[in-house]
């Protein structure tokens, strides 16, 4: 905290007229309310309208799989996910502690058993090399989250569940939209893959996301649940008189106005995205001397993925420094902030008998974290300033 002081002792007009820079804002990309209008004009604007079906089929030909349904959140997609593998009472799911409480609810609700599983110091993400131990004869479904939109290593993933019994793979690609492992798109290698279209991601539409099914087998079944256990689909292709309740399901359908705002966002993908890498490879190049020095680690992105600069991160020595670096920026008007705390920790993990020193990784990397803003709209002159305030704050001169 030695920092901190410091510096508000030494500038204590510093923050008086400073333009604040959030740690996110959403994206317009131009056509949103001109979407909206049409919607209205088409006189559908509940689920399973014009623009939904539009999404839908522009996401299936940009990710390349079967079958794409959006839902009102990344949670709606993962409860679908988890219908249609058939969760039960007692059954096991393998997922990182390092993840949004979300995640864990779907299937903790369901009366499943969470089994979590350490993560990796280089990418964060699900250690693939512990799922072997955690796997027993109750495990259903594991869940790899691709953080930061990096991927997980899905091929010995799907390779430890090989000759296992019937074990599902449900990604969850929350922060994977658009991101690839070995030139595959995030979220279409395993059974399922869960986006999210919420405020907080890079291609928004306040609340939503999308469930993408890759084996045709579920594809049907998926519809039935998806309208509230119905096959109203089936009705409306004109394949049946009338249609009726069936299965298990809810209403998990997204509103067409919210499918015409993402709408005009997914026409604009790549254009968006592109603006997001400059971002995130100014923040890559800047910091590297940082890194080179020891003060700070940077994201380390394997060859074989393509990520979707949806999140920066830097990891501190220690969460004194990270804490302390974190109120030197957001006294200079910087937002910047901390993520996940570790699920198993929570309360509710500690309630399931998880205790301390379980997952060491997990727990040191979440005390060590800290976001740096990244949006598509964020000026070179902001960014800037952000990576300024580092250099400061350590006292170094940036050799900009």
């Amino acid at each position: 905290m030695r920092y901190y002081r410091k510096f508000i002792k030494n500038r204590l007009n510093a923050k008086q007229g400073m333009v604040k820079i959030p740690l996110h804002k959403f994206t317009i990309a131009g056509n949103e309310l001109k979407y909206i209008a049409k919607a209205m004009e088409n006189g559908h604007i509940a689920g399973d309208g014009q623009f939904s079906q539009n999404c839908s089929l522009f996401l299936e030909k940009k990710l390349k799989t079967q079958k794409i349904l959006l839902t009102n959140s990344c949670t709606a997609a993962l409860e679908m996910a988890a219908i249609l593998c058939g969760l039960k009472l007692g059954d096991e799911v393998i997922l990182p502690s390092f993840t949004f409480a979300s995640v864990a609810n779907v299937f903790c609700t369901q009366g499943a058993k969470l089994i979590f599983v350490d993560i990796r110091s280089d990418t964060l993400n699900l250690d693939e090399n512990r799922i072997k131990e955690a796997i027993t004869k109750r495990t259903k479904i594991i869940i790899p989250t691709h953080y930061a939109g990096i991927g997980c290593e899905m091929d010995t993933i799907t390779k430890a569940v090989k000759n296992r019994g019937a074990i599902y793979i449900i990604e969850d690609a929350a922060l994977g939209f658009n991101a690839k492992y070995k030139n595959k798109y995030l979220g279409t290698i395993g059974d399922f893959g869960a986006f999210s279209f919420h405020d907080t991601k890079t291609f928004s539409c306040g609340e939503g996301g999308a469930l993408s099914i890759n084996n045709d087998n579920f594809i049907e079944r998926a519809e039935i649940i998806w309208q509230n256990g119905t096959n109203r689909s089936q009705f409306l292709k004109g394949k049946m008189d009338s249609y009726s309740w069936i299965d298990k399901g809810a209403s998990y359908l997204l509103s067409d106005i919210a499918a015409a705002f993402l709408y005009a966002q997914l026409e604009k993908m790549d254009k968006v995205n592109n603006a997001c890498r400059k971002i995130f490879d100014r923040y890559l190049a800047t910091l590297t001397p940082l890194a080179n020095r020891g003060v700070l680690s940077i994201p380390q992105i394997p060859r074989h993925c393509i990520h979707n600069s949806i999140i920066f991160y830097i990891i501190l020595k220690d969460y004194k420094l990270r804490d302390s670096l974190m109120h030197y920026l957001n006294y200079r008007g910087i937002a910047a902030t901390f993520h996940y705390v570790p699920l198993h920790l929570s309360p509710m993990g500690r309630s399931q008998g998880y205790t301390e020193g379980l997952l060491p990784v997990t727990e040191t990397i979440s005390k060590r974290l800290l976001r740096l803003p990244i949006y598509c709209g964020l000026t070179e002159e902001y960014q800037h300033r952000v990576i300024g305030c580092i250099y400061d704050f350590f006292k170094m001169a940036w050799p900009c």
